[in-house]
């Protein structure tokens, strides 16, 4: 072993400590950070500890793929309070490390692992099995996951692992059964800075393969040299192995094999199945961070008491909450895990021998997952609410379906299938899916997941068993399976050239049912044993009082025609020390373009999502074209918002991003006035074109434009300027211009004054969650209230506190050239002048100012 001496330099110099707080009892947090040299390569790291002097178990904190050190500071922190010593790190090529990014290369960084072993090794807070082998740990969510598995079994110095939403076989996650998964391909080289950020043989094979949509032999081993499967035989260390459901980058399959691989080695292995994953969902952080703790406390502080959870959990979703709108969720579990293929049980299907095409170019392809469109709002979180976003084209797949279920049916694993494949070309390629069909022929496929299938050799046909992906999902009494086996998908490349398939079915539909898992029964709430009281004192209450209470106000005829009435609008949020938005009231009407302008913390942000009913004001009311706003309203179909930036798919041109975004929406292709608005947008020959080879302003164009898909009647644009150079602030300010010039309403938040002024016909002004103004722009910004007092030289700063506490003056701001001064409504200029020449202030000339952004710090008083 080479010693931590010769493995491992702290730069000099490079090292800080820092005291991290507790909101509770426990000790404060000692955090140091400094960056390591490990064999040429700069580590940045951070180092946690907290509690009395003495050692303890150490643990290795990995981050996610583009992620750095900084995505694990706070489980780091609680992991130091819980009594570890805790180190994490940014891996190669990301956050201040420097080095390419090797994927995790055995030579890279999961050496680098090992020179950090080492350097623990040499900590006083840290305990020893032997010299040089500190007792650690390591854990990690997706790329972190993979090098918790890989640095087990590279280093026998690693005593537990507990790796998250992570891939077993790299190869096959990319590259599964031979067919090129090339969204998440492109999102995994985009994330990691571009192609030149990684190892010059990554990519060239990521050049190659995305190029021809057919993996080769020699981008499978070099993925696989890179995965835990290739050293699964030597992970021998006790192991909690976290997937996630909603995954269609790193699938249960993954943690299947690697469950069985590290169990027949002899180690301890559990499975948690987590409801989220890389597709979104909630990834329960909570809790699995809880139990992580408990995995590490039984194995590396050898506490056997500790309660680690069962062998095998899973958790279930379904249904929506009345109170809060979200998806329940509740652990099932067993004694041990099922596996894939548990308790199988037959489910005839129907339907003829089909033939469906292969299209040339293989577009339009059908859709079931989109990565890139994660987070709470991912389209298997959808799924979670039994709504179905997926998309197959007609003439493009073959469905069998079976009869209505007699009883309910939970599906725990992967069902299986044989089929008779048939093509006019050499290969066929499939992609599978399993969907849930209601009575009235809703249709949801559970976790938006498909399998895809490459059939070599298939112009003579051939009988192929087809193994679905693995999923948890409860089929109700009455509903239909349908297998549909397609012949493209988004997320896949499928052959260019066009083919027909001819596909039968050999045989049942296999379900896996585990009937060892079993749902704990969930106590009675305690509102089954208060409502009825509670409801009883309601009624008197109502009674006494003649109140009553509607679920939503009544339109207001008065305000049809007025796209925006805001009328005493107040929000704070439940920990806030202040209100957010206090007593807020304007109107808009056709035709404005309208500027909300505000310091940071004005609450303008707050007062869009009031606006578009994404949250409850805590008072007042929104009201657009007289409707009372409320989450899901049916006036929000006339309202179109660009707030965060929209999520494009690399790939795919403008327009077809911009089609695909509309089909997803359920709402008629002629609804979408797509030609007006990519004229009003003005992207061109561009819409042709690929996003990836976008300028950032064409980029936000396309955003607006997808905001303006319906023509909605009132377009809200928050920052819609960012990151934009002059010119293309100017066709921005030309787009606003245009869609509000044919009687729409355009309401737009940016900090760009000086564009603000040249964009909007009106604005509001607020501060602290107040409004300050409102009207139009050149009434504010030429507000006879407000004087520039010009000077022969620099006001100091206690001659303004004196001028601002002029009787008649509201408010007055320093500026390069003298005083912005506002009136109170009793102010006078002869008034400010005799008493600006009595404190002595040179005063040099006296006039109304004439820059918004003199109005605007005015009439903030500077609190910007």
């Amino acid at each position: 072993m080479v010693s931590a001496a010769a493995a491992v330099v702290v730069l000099a110099g490079a090292g800080t400590w820092t005291a991290v707080a507790s909101d509770d009892d426990r000790p404060a947090v000692r955090r140091t950070d400094q960056v390591m040299s490990v064999d040429g390569v700069r580590l940045d790291t951070s180092y946690f500890t907290s509690g009395s002097a003495g050692r303890r178990p150490a643990v290795l904190l990995g981050h996610g793929f583009g992620g750095s050190k900084d995505d694990v500071r706070q489980q780091a922190q609680d992991l130091a309070r819980d009594g570890y010593a805790v180190l994490t790190w940014s891996a190669r090529g990301f956050g201040k490390s420097t080095g390419k990014v090797g994927l995790n290369d055995p030579k890279g960084e999961v050496a680098d692992v090992s020179r950090l072993i080492d350097w623990l090794a040499g900590q006083p807070q840290v305990r020893l099995d032997s010299a040089g082998d500190p007792r650690v740990g390591l854990a990690g969510a997706s790329y972190g996951g993979a090098i918790s598995l890989l640095a087990a079994g590279h280093d026998d110095r690693v005593d537990a692992i507990a790796p998250a939403i992570t891939y077993w076989n790299l190869a096959d996650a990319l590259f599964p059964d031979g067919v090129f998964k090339k969204l998440w391909a492109g999102i995994f080289f985009n994330t990691g800075g571009g192609c030149d950020k990684f190892e010059p043989a990554l990519c060239a094979m990521y050049e190659r393969i995305a190029e021809s949509g057919t993996p080769d032999t020699a981008a499978r081993a070099l993925l696989e040299e890179r995965s835990p499967a290739a050293v699964g035989d030597r992970i021998k260390v006790p192991t909690l192995l976290v997937q996630g459901q909603a995954d269609s980058l790193f699938t249960l399959a993954q943690s299947d094999a690697a469950a069985k691989a590290i169990r027949a080695g002899g180690a301890p292995v559990d499975v948690d199945w987590i409801a989220g994953g890389h597709d979104g969902g909630n990834l329960e952080t909570g809790r699995v961070q809880a139990r992580v703790t408990a995995w590490f406390d039984r194995y590396l502080k050898a506490d056997k008491g500790v309660d680690t959870g069962p062998a095998f959990r899973v958790t279930r979703t379904g249904g929506v909450d009345s109170t809060d709108g979200t998806v329940p969720l509740r652990g099932a579990s067993g004694d041990s895990y099922t596996g894939l293929a548990n308790a199988r049980r037959p489910i005839p299907l129907t339907g003829r021998e089909q033939r469906f095409d292969n299209p040339a170019g293989a577009g339009p392809p059908a859709l079931s997952a989109l990565p890139g469109f994660g987070g709470s709002n991912g389209l298997a979180q959808l799924s979670a609410f039994g709504v179905g976003v997926s998309l197959d084209f007609p003439g493009q797949y073959a469905a069998f379906e079976s009869a209505p279920v007699t009883s309910d049916l939970r599906i725990t694993g992967s069902p299986a299938v044989t089929v008779h494949v048939k093509s006019t070309g050499d290969d066929a390629v499939l992609f599978a899916k399993v969907y849930d069909v209601g009575p009235g022929g809703t249709r949801q496929l559970p976790s938006q997941l498909v399998s895809p299938i490459r059939v070599e050799d298939a112009g003579s046909g051939k009988d192929v068993t087809i193994t679905l992906p693995a999923i948890d999902h409860d089929i109700d009494k009455g509903h239909r399976l349908r297998l549909v086996l397609a012949s493209t998908d988004l997320g896949y490349a499928s052959p260019t050239a066009p083919a027909t398939y001819t596909v039968s079915l050999k045989g049942d539909l296999l379900v896996p049912t585990a009937p060892g898992v079993t749902t704990a029964a969930a106590p009675l709430p305690a509102w089954v044993w208060w409502l009825p009281l509670a409801g009883a004192v309601l009624a008197v209450a109502l009674l006494l009082t003649g109140r009553r209470r509607t679920a939503t106000p009544a339109p207001d005829p008065a305000l049809a025609e007025v796209p925006l009435q805001i009328t005493s609008l107040s929000k704070k949020y439940a920990k806030g020390d202040r209100y957010s938005v206090r007593d807020l009231s304007f109107r808009v009407e056709k035709g404005q373009v309208l500027g909300l302008l505000g310091p940071n913390g004005a609450g303008k942000t707050t007062t869009l999502r009031m606006l578009m009913g994404l949250i409850q004001p805590d008072g007042g009311e929104v009201r657009v074209f007289g409707h009372a706003i409320r989450p899901g309203a049916r006036v929000l179909s006339r309202v179109g918002a660009f707030v965060e930036g929209a999520g494009f798919l690399p790939h795919l041109s403008g327009r077809e991003n911009l089609e695909l975004y509309w089909r997803a929406t359920g709402r008629p292709p002629e609804d979408a006035h797509m030609d007006e608005a990519l004229e009003i947008a003005g992207l061109g020959d561009a819409l042709a074109r690929a996003v990836r080879t976008y300028s950032q302003g064409m980029r936000q164009r396309l955003a607006i434009a997808q905001a303006m898909l319906g023509l909605p009647d009132l377009l809200i644009l928050d920052e819609p300027t960012n990151g934009l150079d002059p010119p293309q602030i100017r066709e921005m300010r030309e787009v606003m211009i245009r869609y509000a010039a044919a009687g729409r309403t355009v309401i737009v938040s940016s900090h760009l004054l000086a564009e603000v002024e040249q964009s909007c016909t009106h604005l509001v002004v607020m501060d602290r969650g107040r409004l300050i103004q409102a009207g139009p722009v050149g009434e504010i910004v030429g507000s006879g209230d407000t004087l520039l007092v010009g000077t022969a030289a620099p006001v100091q700063e206690p001659v303004v506190e004196k001028v601002a506490a002029l009787p008649g003056v509201a408010s007055a701001v320093r500026t390069d050239d003298g005083l912005l001064v506002r009136l109170d409504p009793d102010g006078s200029a002869q008034a400010l002048v005799a008493e600006l020449v009595r404190l002595d202030v040179p005063v040099a000339s006296v006039g109304p100012h004439r820059r918004l952004e003199d109005a605007f710090l005015t009439l903030i008083g500077g609190s910007a």
